[in-house]
Order: structure tokens, then sequence, then C-alpha cells
């Protein structure tokens, strides 16, 4: 039996992920400096060169892993009896992948661009988050 609470945390860390990623998305795709809040920094860190891979926003590449992370979890209640038994590992893969893509940015931030965006942190926060929750979950889940 899979523990409610985690679980349901998960999900709603994952929601917040992709909110503040389609946020930022629209951000970059926009350039709209009044979405920064007050903050420079936001706008230093959208317009580096490191805000895009191969031309696409790295707040996408935000939303689409939080969704496919989002997606596992629903699976995991809702999909087949595959799922239910493994979509914990899926979860894991992705939040790995997320979170070693989140120390990368924030080296960036930190010690590349040197400007710290708010969005960026919050964003960098939840993967963090979803990959401890996940290894918890992990850990937890009985064997089979």
């Amino acid at each position: 039996m899979m523990d409610k609470k985690l679980y349901w945390l998960s999900m709603a860390l994952a929601l917040v992920g992709v909110l503040v990623s389609i946020y930022m998305t629209v951000y970059k795709l926009t350039s709209n400096n009044a979405m920064c809040l007050g903050s420079g920094d936001c706008s230093t860190v959208n317009s580096s060169p490191y805000s895009q891979v191969y031309g696409i926003p790295v707040a996408f590449v935000g939303v689409l892993g939080y969704v496919a992370i989002f997606g596992a979890l629903l699976l995991e209640t809702r999909g087949g009896k595959f799922f239910k038994r493994n979509s914990t590992f899926f979860v894991f893969g992705l939040s790995v992948t997320g979170f070693a893509f989140t120390l990368y940015l924030v080296y960036l931030e930190i010690f590349v661009i040197k400007a710290l965006c708010p969005f960026c942190i919050t964003s960098q926060i939840t993967m963090t988050l979803l990959f401890i929750l996940t290894i918890i979950r992990l850990v937890r889940q009985p064997v089979n």
C-alpha cells in the first residue's frame, strides 16, 4: 500500500512545478519583464544563453518533465496493474533526471550567470523535494 500523504504531496509538487514552468515559459516567449515581479535577476537569467537548449526554452523542458512526473503519478492510481506496480520507479527515473538538471541549472545561476531567478529557485526547490519524496516512497514501497 502506498503512502497516501507522500503520494498527494508529490502530486501537489508536480502541479506546482507545471504551473511555475508554464509561467516561466510564457515569460521566456514574451520577454515581459513585468512578470519578473521586481527581480532584475529574473531578466538576467531569462536572457542568458543558458535559458534555452537547442532553441527550446529551459522552462518548457521543465513543463514537459513535470507533466511526465504528474502523469506517472496519475497512472500509479488509475493505470493498470503494471503501472500500479512500477510507477514509483518511473517517477524515480524522471526525478533523478530532473534533479541532475536542477543541479546543473543552480550551478549556472550561481557561478556562470551570477543571478538568481526567484521562479527558477521555486522550480529547483520543487524538483529537489520531488526527488527526496520519490526516494522515500521507493524505500517504503513493499516488495512484491
